[in-house]
């Protein structure tokens, strides 16, 4: 009898612990070899848990859900932006990461992942505090006159349309933010379109000769949250997962 009740407690046991495993797994949404590698999910695909919006309100109604992506549901403008919208940024800060995602935008659109964002009462927006990697369509939008305005770009500071080649509207784009103790790298659909650093003398030349010259807290902090943008537009996020370095 005593053998028969260490098996059912062994049994139990083992149950429980793959039980756990996959509930895990499920909770992630990522391979096992990833998770192994120190990959995190920012983004499950099914709500918008470890997001808020900028300022910490809840992320607004006019950020929706679908097929794995989140995305901007334009249809009620407010000023430039979209009402229930607002950018978006994550509950968690980040110091030395790489940060990955797909992104696609509607026609003419315009968006943006910002890092090292920080949030404080003196600031409205999240791009008065973190640099941003730009999203665009590049052929129909607005802001496609400077060539650092430009698909995958270092927005306003640093990029080429040489190197710039998004996939047509409505395709899914590729990207990568390497950030590890200043040495900052931009990924777009595997092509390096900017690498640089951060907080050096150089790095305070650039944001001297751009329009951030005149916001102080700009690209000045080394630990800060992820943060997507609201521009008006409509545009897709998903696949949004990052490893801690």
């Amino acid at each position: 009898m005593q053998k028969f009740s260490w098996f059912v407690c062994s049994l139990i046991v083992i149950l429980a612990c793959n039980s756990s495993k996959k509930t895990s797994g499920e909770k992630t949404g990522l391979p096992a070899v990833q998770l192994k590698d120190g990959w995190e999910l920012l983004f499950d695909g099914k709500t918008t848990r470890g997001w808020h919006k900028y300022g910490g309100a809840a992320v607004g109604s006019a950020w929706k859900i679908a097929d794995g992506a989140i995305y901007l549901d334009t249809s009620v403008k407010k000023d430039w932006q979209i009402d229930s919208g607002g950018d978006i940024a994550t509950d968690q800060e980040f110091e030395n990461f790489d940060l990955k995602l797909e992104w696609k935008i509607a026609k003419n659109g315009n968006s943006g992942v910002m890092f090292y964002v920080h949030e404080d009462k003196q600031f409205n927006y999240p791009w008065e505090t973190g640099p941003e990697m730009q999203v665009l369509d590049n052929i129909g939008a607005p802001d496609n006159k400077k060539e650092n305005h430009l698909a995958g770009t270092l927005y306003d500071l640093s990029g080429t349309a040489e190197k710039s080649k998004p996939k047509p509207v409505g395709e899914w784009n590729q990207v990568e933010i390497i950030s590890v103790n200043g040495k900052l790298d931009l990924y777009l659909n595997t092509v390096n379109i900017v690498s640089t650093n951060l907080w050096d003398d150089n790095w305070k030349k650039m944001v001297a000769g751009s329009k951030f010259k005149s916001m102080p807290g700009f690209g000045t902090y080394k630990k800060g949250r992820i943060a997507l943008q609201d521009h008006g537009n409509m545009v897709w996020f998903r696949n949004i997962m990052i490893k801690r370095l």
